[in-house]
């Protein structure tokens, strides 16, 4: 519910979507949000945040309560698909907090990130990944590893040229819009593309945990690819064009995630 609660706010408080130009402390030169819930934004920034709030409030929240209600049966394929939607949760609300303009929103989602841990570290807990293993049926193996290798080097081929292009003193081609640092590309290098390659690493040496963390990464990866899809959407409705080799690529993504999430849970017996 808190999660619910605070991307709704984010879609229905977003403002009026008013703004005012600025030039950060390091000389970019871009235009903030002067209103709503995420003001002091840049205003790209607060229109992906409402897509990927919109995303949260419409999908994975009531993934999530549906979920729980299989989980209270003692399925253990909701506890399996509830491991990725906290895993989508975790990401989405530390980077909220680590990357949004203080706000009021702040202490709320500095509540749900480590929540979200609490909550994965439960669920693993609650999981006989040797059991799991042991009574898989048709697990898509050949399909996690592909897919894990592929999205750790998609990853790496999206943001280690960013990085490069902002070290080099091009701000603007580093798409920093006003903040001091990458933070999304932190993130994902430090997070994703290590999950990704646990997952494919551990999936291709069939140790029981792969079960669990393939669980984890497949269903985070078709939230996470759908939450990207609809702030590139959102993006589009503000700026008037539409980043079209970034969308087909991950509604690519999406799809194909989404197969191998539901292939993970069907081969739970």
């Amino acid at each position: 519910m808190a999660a619910a609660t605070a991307s709704a706010i984010g879609v229905f408080a977003r403002g009026s979507g008013a703004s005012a130009p600025a030039t950060s402390i390091r000389g970019e030169a871009y235009r903030y949000a002067t209103d709503g819930v995420y003001a002091y934004n840049a205003v790209r920034v607060v229109a992906e945040g409402v897509g990927w709030d919109a995303v949260t409030l419409f999908v994975a929240a009531p993934a999530l309560l549906v979920a729980a209600g299989f989980i209270a049966r003692g399925s253990v394929r909701g506890r399996l698909a509830a491991l990725g939607i906290l895993g989508y949760f975790a990401y989405q609300y530390l980077m909220y907090a680590v990357f949004w303009a203080l706000g009021p929103l702040f202490p709320l989602f500095v509540l749900l990130f480590p929540l979200s841990l609490v909550g994965i570290a439960w669920l693993w807990s609650t999981v006989d990944a040797e059991t799991l293993a042991a009574h898989a049926d048709g697990f898509p193996r050949r399909s996690l590893i592909a897919f894990g290798f592929l999205a750790a080097a998609l990853l790496l081929a999206m943001w280690v040229p960013r990085i490069s292009t902002g070290l080099s003193g091009d701000l603007a081609g580093a798409g920093l819009l006003g903040t001091p640092t990458l933070s999304v590309q932190a993130l994902d290098l430090g997070l994703v593309v290590p999950l990704a390659l646990a997952t494919a690493l551990l999936v291709w040496r069939r140790r029981p945990a792969g079960h669990l963390l393939a669980a984890l990464f497949s269903v985070k990866a078709v939230t996470m690819a759908g939450a990207i899809l609809a702030m590139l959407l959102s993006a589009w409705m503000v700026e008037g064009s539409l980043e079209v080799v970034p969308f087909a690529i991950f509604l690519g993504v999406t799809v194909f995630a989404g197969w191998l999430a539901v292939g993970v849970l069907r081969s739970v017996h």
